[in-house]
């Protein structure tokens, strides 16, 4: 059968084809943006030195140091009745130590590690008491420190944290 020499044009897409991939590519993109809206961080986390922080009354710091050593009483006297175990109890009272210095001075201590609370030149005291009592106790395997010198050293904090 002899084949013809007449050229035909290529096939070309319809408007509505293209309109629906063009829609779905604004779809895609709008998910996208969504989505990294939607999971973004809420609050601003602020530089060193950029936030300013007055410091509680003498009323409110012994307030806050009186609860804050109910506290560590409490985790104590649980721990000593049986209801904690001893890595439960230094756990506590790290998480404790740390949501005092943040009331206290605004530090971000609940979320900084030993290296960056070091580094911003805290009281010795908090970093004594977190290298030596709370860090062993939850991150080192074998048995935990003895929560009952990890209260002292909570205590110890917060009388003496300035």
């Amino acid at each position: 059968m002899p084949a013809s020499d007449d050229l035909y044009p290529p096939v070309q897409y319809g408007w509505g084809w293209i309109l629906l991939a063009i829609g779905i590519l604004l779809l895609l993109a709008g998910a996208a943006w969504l989505l990294i809206v939607l999971t973004r961080p809420r609050r601003r986390i602020t530089l060193p030195g950029t936030a300013t922080f007055a410091p509680p009354t003498e009323e409110v710091l012994s307030r806050l140091r009186a609860e804050y050593l109910d506290d560590v009483q409490r985790i104590e006297d649980a721990y000593r009745s049986r209801n904690m175990d001893p890595k439960r109890a230094n756990l506590e009272l790290s998480r404790l130590v740390r949501r005092f210095v943040n009331e206290y001075s605004g530090l971000e201590a609940p979320v900084l590690a030993l290296d960056d609370l070091i580094a911003r030149g805290v009281d010795p005291t908090l970093i004594d008491a977190i290298r030596r009592h709370y860090y062993p106790s939850i991150f080192q395997r074998g048995p935990a420190i003895d929560p009952i010198y990890g209260a002292e050293a909570a205590r110890t904090v917060v009388k003496s944290w300035r």
